[in-house]
């Protein structure tokens, strides 16, 4: 992948009330978050809730938003899958739209699990997608799947496979864990989910961000990609949406700052926030970004 990373989105995904997803709603908050800074979109993400996104509809994304101009040299292809021929559709889906990475987190529904058997799933996904295997950003999110993925297991992938997997989205808020990261793979693309650490891991040699807040404020996250300058009201930000589950929170401010409540609608089983909850999250960061940046 060449040239930095920079700031990708983790785009949320928008569904009408019928629970179908709403193509027209996701090509313009798309639109926007490029228009203001963004270098690339991640689809099917955490916050895209990529888990609960069919293979159906995701080719239908794709299409939609190549017709709009946003083709796959832009659009980072999010896998969420717990079968490796599941995970290598979704992965091929992706490939064959031109996505410039993959970020592929772990099987999660199995826990407990060793090193070795995180490490044969990868591997087996690797062999079946042969010599399309390429741009595997490794998703470590175990708040999510609750499968660790140990700095030595991020390793042996990479030693085992230096063409394929490019480096790490790491989604855990542990900062002594991104720390070492970034010092054993300086070589590689570490990006920080977590926006609190993220002006200090580019200090350190991160390459930038997959960010759920870039739905939301992507001018403000720009400094801390890209100069590594932190910003107190990102950190502010970031505390007040874990007050809430995060997903819902963060399609409550998309709505809010685009007046659009049809952003609220979440896919079962995640549930929206009430329209109080709403009104009260975005006060609250209303009054965050009435102040100057730090």
């Amino acid at each position: 992948m060449p040239g930095r990373f920079g700031l990708s989105v983790a785009l949320a995904t928008p569904f009408q009330l019928s629970g179908a997803v709403d193509n027209d709603r996701l090509k313009e908050q798309a639109g926007w978050c490029l228009a203001m800074g963004c270098s690339s979109i991640t689809l099917f993400g955490t916050t895209g809730e990529g888990a609960s996104i069919g293979l159906t509809e995701r080719e239908a994304i794709f299409s939609a938003l190549a017709r709009d101009g946003i083709t796959g040299e832009r659009i980072v292809g999010g896998v969420a899958a717990t079968a490796v021929s599941d995970a290598a559709a979704q992965a091929t889906l992706a490939l064959d739209h031109g996505c410039r990475a993959l970020l592929v987190p772990p099987p999660y529904f199995f826990k407990g699990v060793a090193e070795d058997g995180v490490f044969g799933w990868y591997a087996a996904l690797v062999e079946r997608l042969g010599h399309r295997a390429r741009h595997i950003l490794l998703y470590n999110i175990p708040q999510m799947t609750a499968v660790a993925m140990p700095l030595s297991l991020i390793t042996r992938l990479i030693r085992a496979f230096p063409e394929v997997f490019i480096g790490v989205k790491d989604s855990a808020g542990d900062w002594p864990y991104t720390e070492q990261l970034l010092e054993a793979h300086r070589d590689r693309v570490i990006l920080v989910g977590d926006e609190r650490s993220l002006a200090r891991a580019v200090r350190n040699g991160g390459q930038g961000a997959i960010s759920g807040l870039a739905n939301i404020c992507p001018d403000a996250l720009l400094p801390l990609v890209m100069e590594g300058r932190p910003d107190q009201r990102i950190d502010q930000l970031v505390e007040t949406v874990l007050g809430y589950p995060v997903m819902a929170a963060v399609k409550a401010l998309v709505a809010h700052r685009s007046g659009d409540t049809g952003w609220l609608t979440m896919r079962p089983p995640l549930t929206a926030l009430s329209r109080a909850e709403m009104a009260q999250l975005g006060e609250r960061c209303d009054r965050i970004f009435s102040a100057t940046a730090a």
